[in-house]
Order: C-alpha cells, then structure tokens, then sequence
C-alpha cells in the first residue's frame, strides 16, 4: 500500500514544473570612449529569457569581467594601448551594492598594451592580467576591501610565430590558474605556446614551471583553454588555425594527444576561433567560430580526453566572442560582438546537443557575460 501511494504521489508532482529561478548575469562591451559598458540582465533558467535591468556602468572597454569568489566584486580590465596614461590599459574594481548597480572602487595601470583577460587565484588573494599587444602578465594582490593592488610583478614573453601579421610579436591572450592554485597557465596567441607558471608567496611569486610551456603547431595562435573536472585534461582553443588541442598529463609532463578542426572541412571563408567551455560534468566541449558565426559542440571521451564533433550550430548573430553557461547548466549565452545582441541556447543534457531559444537580446558590442548567481 506504502508503494502504491508513493507512485501515485511520484506521478502527481512529476508533472508540476519546476519553479524558474531568476540569476544575474553582467555584460562586458567595446564601448567608444568612456561610456555605459557593463550591463546587467536577469536571466530566467526555465525559459531562457534573458532581461536588461537598466544598471549600466560607465567604464572604457571593458572587454572581460571576473568576479571575486565570494561576489561582492567585479573586476573589468579597459583594453587601452595608452600606458602612460591615467585613462590607459587597466583593470577596474567594482563593489556590487545591493541594487546590483557597481560602484568603482579604484583603477589600477596593467602596463602593456590592451589588457584582454583577467583571472584570480583559487584563495581570492591574486589577479593575474594578460595584456594582448603588450604581450605580457601583470600581476596584483586582490585586497579585503576588493581593491586592487599597484601591479606586484609583470612578465614579458619573448619570440614569434609564422602566421602573417599575428604572429610577429607575443600576444598573452588568457591565463587560469589550476584547481589547486599552485600554478598559473597562459595562452600566448603570438608564439603558439601555453605557459606554465609555479605560484609562491609574496612578490614576484610567479615563477617558471620545470616544464616552462607546452609547445602549440607552428600558427596555432592559442587564445583561451579549460580544464577537465580531474585536471588530467586542458583542452586548448586555437584562434588561427580554428582547432582545439588536447593536452594530457604524462606523470609530470603535459603533452598534445589530439589536434581537432572546429568548423566543416568545405568551409572556404575566414574564421578566427574565440572562447572554449568544458560542460559542467565533463561530457563535452564548445567552442566558438568567429567567421563561420557557430558553436562547434564535441563529445568527451572521459579515459583518453579525445573530442569527437557531434555539432555544429550557428549562433543567430555575427562574430560569438565570449560564450557562457548558466548556473543550471542548462543553458548557453553567446556574446555576438558584431551583430550587436545576445543570443540563448538550450542544451540537451542528454546529447549535449544545442538549439536556439529564440530569444535574442540587443546589445551593443558585448563581449563578456558573468554570472553573479
């Protein structure tokens, strides 16, 4: 009889639908000048609506957002080329008050040309910034009140690569620390390497690997990577060569096991790969197409980390930058800097498989979406 009600019970509240959930999302955007540039929206995670909240902040190309680990900050480098002035390359640190609107804290001088990425330690207690023309890290102390330190050390990459006109000089496009934050990698679009950083303590704490980089394909142009939930696994997106290579670990050794084309092989027309992202559960892969307008959708497999492509989708926009999930994981969120708009996915938790909400949001040159929560 027990059994017989829990069924009856199990059958009833399987079809009541589960109550959406709204969460935060801030937009980071190539403005003109100083001018709105961070967006916030609210996202709805059953429909997949996504709402303009009409919070903007004002702020100078703010082309990639972080937030702090416990969320009370958000942090936006200004991709400038001016060093050596107050309104030149930066990073700003923001305090979310309670009407989600920010509030600058204070601004920070990277010092190189066209900060492009930034990223903080596991403890909250480091931010590193790659600075694309400069071709170098800037490291800061993140401090208790969310403000940022003047910059604590700087490394400059040295060298070159055989693709015409990207490759003539460094390039530092992103770099994440691992999971244990003992160590900071960096993709270097201009000499086709993936750096390996030792992290201490105190000031110049950024030290080279005994493995010191993980050497790409001539005109590779790594641009952005992601870990594989073990670590075993970074799965490297190449911005030139529009393909992802996966790295493995060998004992204490990173070595490429696969080099994988994102877009068809009849495709003819130009295409610049941008952002990469590892499914919540490890099970797949998406990377974008800027060029080709897609998100490339690959299967894991989970023993020899190998892609195998089961997708490709257009975004329903022009040049996808940064794409991003929800905290569900349910969905996908595609920064269409060209076309103007943000663009939703749906994702089959199944098949990994994706298809186009319709919903399609106007916003002018995003490039970056973080979710607050």
């Amino acid at each position: 009889m027990k059994l017989l009600l829990f069924c009856l019970f199990g059958i009833l509240f399987s079809g009541i639908p589960a109550v959406a959930k709204k969460h935060i999302v801030y937009v980071g955007s190539y403005t003109k000048g100083v001018a709105d540039g961070i967006f916030v929206y609210s996202f709805n995670d059953q429909s997949g609506r996504l709402t303009n909240l009409n919070k903007p902040a004002v702020s100078n190309n703010p082309s990639y957002l972080t937030l702090s680990s416990n969320k009370k900050y958000l942090y936006a480098v200004e991709e400038l080329a001016d060093l050596d002035s107050s309104k030149g390359g930066g990073v700003s640190a923001f305090r979310i008050e309670k009407d989600l609107k920010l509030t600058l804290i204070n601004h920070v001088l990277t010092h190189g040309a066209d900060p492009c990425h930034l990223t903080i330690s596991p403890d909250g207690k480091k931010m590193v910034v790659s600075n694309y023309t400069g071709g170098c890290l800037s490291m800061f102390n993140v401090l208790p009140d969310g403000s940022l330190s003047e910059m604590v050390q700087r490394i400059q990459d040295i060298g070159s690569g055989p693709f015409p006109g990207r490759q003539t000089i460094p390039h530092a496009h992103s770099a994440r620390f691992d999971a244990t934050g003992k160590h900071l990698f960096a993709a270097d679009l201009g000499i086709d390497e993936l750096k390996i950083y030792n992290v201490g303590l105190g000031e110049n704490s950024f030290t080279p690997d005994s493995q010191p980089f993980v050497k790409l394909p001539p005109g590779s142009g790594p641009r952005h990577f992601d870990f594989s939930p073990d670590g075993r696994f970074i799965y490297v997106i190449n911005e030139l060569s529009s393909t992802i290579a996966v790295l493995m670990k060998y004992g204490g050794e990173w070595k490429q096991v696969q080099t994988i084309k994102t877009i068809p092989k009849d495709y003819k027309g130009e295409n610049w790969c941008a952002d990469i992202h590892l499914s919540f559960d490890g099970r797949f892969v998406y990377g974008s197409n800027r060029g080709h307008n897609s998100l490339s959708v690959f299967k894991r497999d989970l023993n020899n980390g190998k892609l195998i492509e089961i997708q490709t989708v257009s975004v329903e926009g022009n040049w996808p930058r940064n794409f991003t999930f929800d905290p569900t994981g349910r969905f996908i969120l595609v920064a269409n800097e060209k076309s103007n708009d943000i663009t939703v996915f749906r994702i089959d938790e199944s098949t990994g498989k994706i298809a186009f909400t319709g919903f399609k949001v106007p916003n002018q040159s995003p490039v970056c979406l973080q979710f607050l929560r």
